[in-house]
């Protein structure tokens, strides 16, 4: 048995570690699997508490990429990082990514990744063509939109119960080059970030904000919005090497203090106002992935992230209320994200995209006052008819999740009987 941890490293479960090779060899004949990608969700919903992890980074092969469709097959254990290494040379990008690009193609399906673009270009899974799914069974499922319909919307967003995905056919997007180009501009409250997202939906395929999670009274729901579209540029690319966090301090440097010290300097830097900016995609796309093992920064009790998403109408009243009592605890974090959902459906039963707006911030694990401030976020998402984030949970309760996700019942139908995680235990009472 080995001790397992997910990017958040909290909860720490033993766990049997099968490495995956080969996709053509049988599954394990295990009681109890989970398919385990790259690591970076942040709770247990990549673990599986005395049971088996199947790691998949082994099947990392390419099967076939059409340079003039854009259209891509590979196995499951691939990164967006070498999808993107592969294809952008040849003017072609993912067309959905998350805020790292360290995840597995699996790991993007099973959770149903989303971007700064789910205005325009809605979840990982709506670019997703096709799938092979392999059963504990040794049955082989194919599915499409149009093949296997049921068993497509289930395991997107599935959380890696319905089986392991083996292969993936995506349609990549065509770009001009691998820079973005637009602006970044401050704004003073939430009425002015909801005038920025409404004003620049149809205009820019990136849109993000970062908020002053420390900011109270007048200061309450101020931050830096940025915007932006893929353009040619002739500037040569970064060569900057990435970094490595080198060690897990005693004590987490991460303080009520130092985050209102460098939110202060954040929101006041000059590139916070930049009405004509140019950035490289990885910096605006994936900030923290130049800084390796960056998740040690919150010390050896680990961190909790919580993303939840509001509806529109709601949003307006539980954000402030939300901001104020993160603000009150003092265990905001330095980055806090603010963005706005589109319309289109999710393809999946569980997927977490849905209409509205989405707010994500790290906490470092104090124990039991940062449970109960989770708890009390927990609650007024509840009461706006919002949800919290699976990939992003380590801990909501069973009422919380049923209530986020009424589908679940449904994707019980789908589960493969020898698939399970801790996630799955805990949210609904399964064992």
């Amino acid at each position: 048995m080995t001790t397992g941890v997910s990017w958040g490293r909290w909860p720490r479960h033993e766990q049997r570690i099968i490495p995956l090779v080969n996709r053509f060899d049988p599954l394990p004949d295990n009681d109890s699997m989970l398919v385990f990608g790259n690591g970076r969700s942040y709770g247990d919903v990549c673990l599986n508490a005395g049971g088996t992890l199947l790691a998949a980074r082994g099947l990392d092969r390419f099967i076939s990429f059409d340079a003039t469709s854009g259209v891509l097959e590979c196995e499951a254990g691939v990164l967006l990082s070498e999808i993107i290494s592969l294809t952008l040379p040849h003017g072609w990008f993912p067309p959905v990514t998350p805020g790292t690009a360290m995840v597995t193609v699996g790991g993007a399906i099973a959770n149903d990744v989303h971007g700064k673009n789910h205005h325009r270009a809605g979840s990982f899974g709506h670019h997703l063509l096709s799938f092979e799914l392999r059963r504990s069974s040794g049955e082989i499922l194919r599915c499409a939109p149009d093949q296997r319909a049921d068993w497509f919307a289930a395991t997107i967003g599935g959380l890696g119960l319905t089986g392991m995905i083996s292969t993936a056919r995506l349609q990549m997007r065509r770009v001009p080059g691998e820079w973005i180009a637009g602006d970044s501009q401050r704004f003073g409250n939430l009425e002015e970030f909801f005038e920025l997202a409404a004003q620049s939906d149809a205009a820019y395929e990136y849109t993000v904000a970062w908020l002053d999670c420390a900011a109270s009274g007048r200061k309450l729901g101020r931050g830096v919005f940025m915007r932006g579209n893929h353009v040619q540029h002739d500037a040569r690319p970064p060569r900057g090497h990435s970094l490595r966090f080198p060690l897990t301090p005693p004590i987490s440097p991460v303080t009520g203090l130092s985050v209102r010290l460098f939110n202060e300097l954040y929101f006041h830097r000059p590139a916070a106002q930049h009405a004509h900016a140019i950035w490289h995609y990885q910096p605006f796309l994936f900030p923290l992935d130049r800084l390796l093992d960056w998740n040690r920064l919150y010390g050896p009790r680990g961190f909790f992230q919580y993303q939840c998403v509001l509806p529109g109408a709601a949003a307006t009243a539980a954000l402030p209320e939300m901001l104020q009592l993160i603000a009150r605890s003092r265990q905001g974090s330095f980055l806090v994200v603010l963005k706005q959902f589109g319309e289109q459906p999710s393809r999946g039963l569980l997927s977490f995209p849905r209409p509205g707006v989405t707010l994500a911030l790290d906490f470092p694990n104090r124990g039991e006052p940062t449970l109960q401030l989770l708890e009390s976020l927990d609650a007024i998402t509840r009461a706006a008819g919002g949800a919290v984030y699976p990939a992003k949970d380590a801990r909501m309760s069973a009422q919380s999740f049923q209530q986020y996700f009424p589908a679940w019942t449904k994707l019980e139908d789908y589960i493969d009987p020898m698939f399970s995680s801790s996630f799955w235990r805990r949210v609904t009472g399964s064992s």
